[in-house]
């Protein structure tokens, strides 16, 4: 459950049995979780809502999850947000290609979540 001061997170995935999937886990986590179905949404709910971290499918339609990162890593905000991929894009070049694109984690799915909530534990 979150809590007041919660650290903010974006998940967006196409996927809406995913999406809630995620959304249940990292509130349950103490997190305060919005979502988003597609990129573009995405994109906008960061702009509104200057989460501390966001958890970007790659795959999604309207505008991909590395369009994205890279939009947010262009409005050089501060404090920097914390991206994390988690697609289904499994190669060393698709993973370097996330990196490049302004992504600090790339997982494949199916992701353990207990990792990547590994990597959002700073923030919280």
């Amino acid at each position: 459950m979150a809590t007041p001061n919660a650290a903010r997170l974006l998940i967006a995935d196409d996927d809406p049995n995913i999406l809630a999937a995620y959304a249940l886990f990292f509130t349950d986590h103490g997190y305060d979780v919005r979502t988003a179905g597609d990129g573009l949404d995405a994109l906008a709910e960061y702009r509104a809502w200057r989460p501390a971290a966001a958890v970007l499918d790659i795959q999604m339609p309207a505008m991909d999850g590395r369009a994205v990162a890279r939009e947010i890593r262009r409005q050089q905000s501060s404090p920097f947000p914390l991206l994390v991929a988690v697609s289904a894009l499994s190669s060393p070049s698709e993973q370097a290609e996330s990196i490049r694109s302004g992504f600090d984690h790339h997982f494949v799915k199916p992701a353990d979540l207990l990792v990547v909530l590994a990597t959002l534990l700073p923030l919280a």
